[in-house]
């Protein structure tokens, strides 16, 4: 009976000390998601008081930044004067001209190095896309200016503008690079976690091994690709120094549209400058309201984005 007794006591000594760690790991963890969810807040915050600054004044010389002109005009000087109406569309659109050239090379290369590549190629394609997402992206740039630039600048575009090859053209071919191995990283874990009876009893049925790839293996790891899209995109959206280096930093926006004229986007005039701008002055604080404007145009295209994902998926089920 005391035996009993005590083994009883030892096993709730030993289960209360389990709930204690339990506890106190959680609250470890919890303290840590704390962290990063402050941290966030804390840094849009700083960049949302700043980013209104210029807008009320208050710098020594007297000088505010014209709301209607930030907002109207398509002219952009280093100096922070001007609008960034142009600089968000064209940042809209080198962004989308990049995921042009990116999601189709990267999700079929995924969806070959999955499904098709033999098992020693597939090892290395896979190391590849590893390897080409950890560059940094100023290694990218310099790709861009040393191979992109010259190829684009030798082709015979009549009444184009671009300087050197520095062109939207070479900002969206390097963004699309920096986002293939994004997306086809993603795309293949999506692509390999598919169910094997899917595709088992698609081979029953009589289909062929490529019809399938594209009609039972791509739509069930449709998800995966979505989000890897996403990322990429996000990544494309937020590229400073590459697309400085090779997108020519015009402060004119009325030809934006024509992939061969040089450009700039919110993340290269953010950037363009800043070393000359002086803290504290409109000049400066005129670059944290881009970053109001970048991180809003974020949030808009994720929701978006997210949105129109949940609608496939629900669709897919039939609800």
């Amino acid at each position: 009976m005391v035996s009993c007794q005590s083994h009883l006591d030892k096993e709730t000594k030993i289960a209360k000390r389990k709930e204690a760690l339990d506890k106190g790991s959680g609250g470890f963890f919890l303290l840590f998601a704390l962290l990063c969810s402050l941290s966030v807040f804390f840094i849009v915050g700083f960049i949302f008081v700043r980013g209104i600054k210029p807008f009320v004044g208050g710098y020594y010389r007297g000088e505010k930044q014209d709301i209607s002109a930030f907002f109207t005009s398509y002219n952009w000087t280093y100096n922070g004067e001007g609008g960034m109406p142009f600089l968000l569309l064209t940042t809209i659109y080198v962004t989308a001209l990049s995921l042009l050239f990116a999601a189709p090379i990267a999700v079929l290369g995924a969806l070959f190095i999955a499904r098709v590549a033999p098992k020693r190629i597939r090892v290395v394609f896979q190391t590849a896309l590893e390897i080409l997402s950890s560059i940094p992206s100023v290694i990218y740039g310099l790709f861009g200016m040393a191979v992109l630039c010259p190829l684009i600048r030798g082709l015979p575009i009549i009444g184009s503008l671009t300087s050197g090859g520095q062109s939207i053209l070479s900002a969206s071919l390097v963004l699309a690079l920096m986002s293939i191995p994004t997306i086809g990283l993603l795309s293949y874990n999506a692509i390999t976690d598919v169910d094997p009876s899917l595709i088992d009893a698609s081979l029953a049925l009589g289909a062929s091994k490529e019809e399938t790839n594209y009609k039972v293996v791509l739509p069930s790891a449709e998800s995966g690709i979505f989000a890897g899209i996403i990322l990429g995109i996000g990544r494309a959206l937020g590229e400073a120094t590459a697309v400085s280096m090779v997108i020519g930093g015009s402060s004119n926006g009325l030809f934006f549209y024509n992939p061969f004229n040089p450009g700039n986007t919110l993340t290269s005039a953010m950037l363009g400058g800043m070393s000359e701008a002086v803290v504290d002055s409109l000049g400066y604080d005129i670059r944290f309201s881009l970053g109001l404007v970048l991180i809003l145009l974020i949030l808009a295209i994720t929701l978006s984005l997210n949105s129109f994902k949940r609608r496939r998926e629900q669709k897919r089920r039939g609800e």
